[in-house]
């Protein structure tokens, strides 16, 4: 008589594989779905907190591994999917899980080009992906995105985003053409920033990254108070003046309870594609030991490199055009979108073990 296979000793088995990130259970964690059983076929669903899962094929490896001891069963089925969960008690854009601001200390440490290039590792990886050009005085992304002669509409929800390569994003370079300045104040900044979060249908996004200005100032002090910000990327060049001002932002961000989801290295150093011989021109290093002193993650450096720039002045983002030179942002991408989750998590953690058993009902794992 064949072994009887039911959902609740299969469960119970798939119990014994942990996310390495969390150490807990993919049971506990919601990880298993849609889990079928057909005689002596199982087959389940993997969902993964993020688009880039580092243990994916290990977590895939041990479920078929525990499954393939367990009376009665002979054939395992596997599929995998993301769902990227929305911070506990995030409100402010509708439809927006995670806002991510990446900043810097000073200009021209290429944080723009780098919040670009991460917003298109997302993407490709299978996120829903937006942008915000909250460099009010010095947009970018119509350039950096390939739609520069793009032109804005609205519907009956707001303002419709430009969507590129698979990216939605609102800029006021596209409000102001060419070379023509935005010579505005205070409040007129702040209201464009207000505007390109709230007044645009940005429709279901997991990650909304915005590319702040350099420096702190009213765009950072409107961002925060206006939308829950998940947190903050500061990007900086190892240079003591690169690492002084951003040690500011740092700060900024600290005061106004933002976390530093991590710090990144620009420009580290330079190959000589002729000899190969790397120039640490702008020093190296200096970042990580930042960051270690900060006890913020340090999510890695990003090399100078000759196609970053030239596929940015084209409006074509690396991972697109060149996966292979774009591996540096997928690592990186890889170590922040791992920090935002195992960040909610224990933020979730702490609202149910703080809150009455009945309102900790709530919470979905």
């Amino acid at each position: 008589m064949a072994d009887k296979i039911d959902e609740k000793s299969i469960l119970s088995v798939l119990g014994q594989v942990n996310d390495p990130s969390l150490k807990k259970d993919i049971v506990s964690l919601g990880y298993v779905q849609n889990l079928k059983i057909d005689g002596s076929r199982v087959t389940f669903t993997l969902a993964l907190p993020t688009p880039l899962f580092p243990s994916k094929e290990k977590m895939r490896e041990d479920s078929e591994r525990v499954l393939s001891v367990v009376p009665g069963v002979t054939e395992v089925e596997i599929s995998m999917k993301t769902e990227i969960r929305m911070e506990q008690n995030a409100r402010g854009v509708s439809g927006v899980k995670h806002i991510i601001a990446v900043g810097s200390g000073k200009g021209g440490v290429g944080k723009s080009t780098v919040a670009v290039n991460l917003a298109a590792v997302f993407s490709e990886y299978g996120a829903k992906v937006g942008m915000v050009d909250g460099d009010i005085y010095g947009p970018s992304l119509p350039i950096m995105m390939g739609a520069k002669n793009a032109e804005l509409s609205q519907n009956e929800r707001g303002i419709i985003p430009i969507e590129a390569h698979g990216m939605k994003f609102m800029s006021m370079g596209l409000l102001s053409k060419g070379s023509a300045p935005l010579i505005w104040r205070g409040p007129m900044a702040h209201k464009a920033v207000q505007e390109s979060l709230l007044r645009v249908d940005w429709g279901e996004i997991d990650y909304l990254i915005v590319d702040m200005p350099p420096g702190t100032g009213d765009v950072h002090l409107t961002l925060v108070q206006t939308v829950p910000v998940t947190g903050a990327v500061i990007v900086t060049t190892p240079q003591d003046v690169g690492m002084t001002i951003s040690l500011k932002t740092f700060r900024m961000f600290e005061q106004t309870k933002v976390p530093v989801l991590g710090m990144i290295e620009n420009m580290s150093a330079y190959l000589c594609p002729h000899c190969g011989k790397q120039d640490d021109i702008f020093g190296a290093g200096t970042v990580a030991t930042e960051a270690q002193r900060l006890r913020v993650p340090y999510l890695g450096s990003i090399p100078l490199n000759r196609k970053i720039r030239e596929y940015a002045d084209q409006g074509v983002p690396l991972i697109l055009a060149d996966p292979m030179t774009a591996a540096v942002y997928v690592d990186i991408a890889d170590k922040l979108a791992t920090e935002i989750y195992v960040r909610n998590y224990n933020k979730r953690t702490l609202i149910i073990e703080e809150e009455p058993e009945e309102t900790a009902e709530s919470f979905a794992v």
